[in-house]
């Protein structure tokens, strides 16, 4: 067998950490438009235009550099971060364009199982199939505390949690609060008499404690809430909740406006 010289050497050469496109450096998280060569696969040109976040970044044995990419709003997503081939894409540098430091979580929690709780899987929902920014996420992060908690490490500026939660007004009236996150979890939300109630262990407090335990940080987080009418074993939403759907999408898409243009509110 007659290989070239340093053909193993190429092979064990480590991966680059990071690749400067357009003056800014992509890396893994980096969150990037996909602009695909016109004469490239079919498959990728489909994905033209398409946000994806950077997964990694693989080199060839001749030194070319490819970007291995999971693109937003795949229903495959966690599939692709896990590595499965069918929603893993690869792109070489100049086919992709670094997006702006504006970056926006919009997770929906909640239990659908537990008739209101399912409020903000249901805005979630909602939300992914209407025309955003393409630097806000959506997710549907059900009762994954701890998921959530990860996905806050790819470095977002703001985070909304859209939950169900009762304070004591009328059902289906819908909220905005700010908790500080720099402060001790609040009474208020530790004995449930106050504030923000959470009846699947997805309050803020303790998301974002595992977070800043996990090294992560977020600069701001809003939570659009709902007044439930009832928190039982069935599915779907009660009228007053079901109809406040609409206002929290709306309530939602402000403040993602808001962000974009630099107010805080």
């Amino acid at each position: 067998m007659s290989d070239r010289p340093g053909y193993w050497e190429e092979l064990e050469r480590p991966r680059p950490d990071a690749v400067t496109v357009g003056g800014a450096e992509l890396r893994a998280g980096s969150r990037v438009r996909l602009r695909p060569r016109s004469r490239g696969d079919v498959f990728d040109a489909a994905l033209d235009g398409r946000i994806a976040v950077i997964e990694g970044l693989e080199q060839d044995i001749e030194g070319r550099v490819q970007l291995t990419v999971v693109v937003d709003h795949d229903p495959g997503r966690d599939l692709g971060m896990r590595g499965i081939p069918g929603h893993r894409f690869f792109f070489a540098p100049d086919e992709v364009e670094p997006i702006g430091g504006r970056r926006v979580l919009v997770a929906g929690i909640g239990n659908v199982f537990l008739g209101d709780d399912g409020f903000g899987v249901e805005v979630a929902r909602r939300l992914a199939g209407e025309p955003l920014p393409g630097w806000v996420r959506v997710g549907d992060f059900g009762i994954r505390g701890v998921h959530l908690a990860y996905e806050l490490l790819e470095g977002y500026e703001a985070a909304i949690l859209v939950d169900a939660a009762p304070r004591g007004e009328a059902p289906g009236t819908v909220y905005v609060i700010e908790p500080d996150l720099d402060g001790e979890p609040s009474p208020a939300v530790q004995d449930g008499t106050g504030v923000l109630v959470d009846a699947h262990g997805m309050e803020p407090d303790a998301v974002f404690a595992l977070l800043k335990a996990l090294g992560g940080e977020i600069p701001r987080l809003l939570v659009v809430g709902c007044e439930p009418a009832e928190v039982s074993e069935r599915m779907g939403l009660s009228p007053p909740v079901a109809g406040a759907v609409d206002q929290a999408v709306a309530v939602v898409r402000e403040l993602i406006g808001e962000h974009e243009s630099g107010e805080e509110g």
